[in-house]
């Protein structure tokens, strides 16, 4: 980590010199991260692509100003985080559908977890590709500030310090919605990863 952030640094200086091959490494090192992280942030993929494009434009028109009083890291999220908020507020339907956040009693558990429990089973390609779209819709229906802790984390596998950072919130905030995201998620996803689904749909066509 040391190593990353050093070199960040070092690309960080460049840019302030101008190097446009140092702005040129900033993006590719970030890119899919930021894509990915968008995606899940964001519905329509079209919009997702032009709030990570955004991000990058932001960046470059940032670095003469940035302090590093934070990592590059950390102030890539923060910026892309900002850009999906602004979208969903101007954009999206006031209300989304209720996600219950009752807990269920494993909320310990990451998506990697979620998603782990239902590859355990067997099951045909187009259950797994029901199953992958009931998680991206799960994770839609999220408030949003339980959604940009679940997908910083057990999507894009920051740390909790950096996620505070990013959303500018206590350590304990952020274990705090991250244990609810998980557990409204578990509730939703619940039918899927117990069978109730495959049961359902089978009784229909019997």
């Amino acid at each position: 980590m040391e190593r990353v952030a050093d070199s960040d640094a070092a690309l960080v200086s460049r840019c302030r010199d101008n190097d446009r091959e140092a702005f040129n490494e900033i993006v590719c090192r970030y890119m899919d991260r930021v894509v990915t992280y968008v995606r899940r942030m964001v519905e329509n993929r079209e919009d997702a692509e032009d709030i990570a494009q955004e991000t990058f434009v932001r960046i470059h028109a940032g670095l003469r100003s940035f302090q590093s009083r934070s990592s590059l890291n950390t102030w890539v999220y923060r910026i892309a985080t900002n850009l999906c908020i602004d979208y969903r507020r101007k954009r999206l339907r006031p209300e989304r559908r209720a996600v219950c956040m009752a807990d269920a009693g494993s909320g310990s558990a990451s998506l990697e977890n979620v998603r782990a429990a239902a590859a355990t089973e067997p099951e045909t390609t187009a259950m797994r590709n029901e199953l992958s779209r009931a998680l991206k819709q799960a994770i839609e229906g999220l408030p949003e500030r339980l959604r940009t802790v679940v997908v910083l984390h057990d999507v894009n596998g920051l740390a909790y310090d950096e996620i505070a950072a990013i959303v500018g919130c206590p350590l304990g905030t952020v274990k705090s919605r991250l244990f609810h995201a998980r557990s409204a998620l578990r509730e939703t996803l619940g039918p899927y990863l117990r069978g109730d689904e495959v049961g359902a749909k089978g009784q229909g066509s019997a």
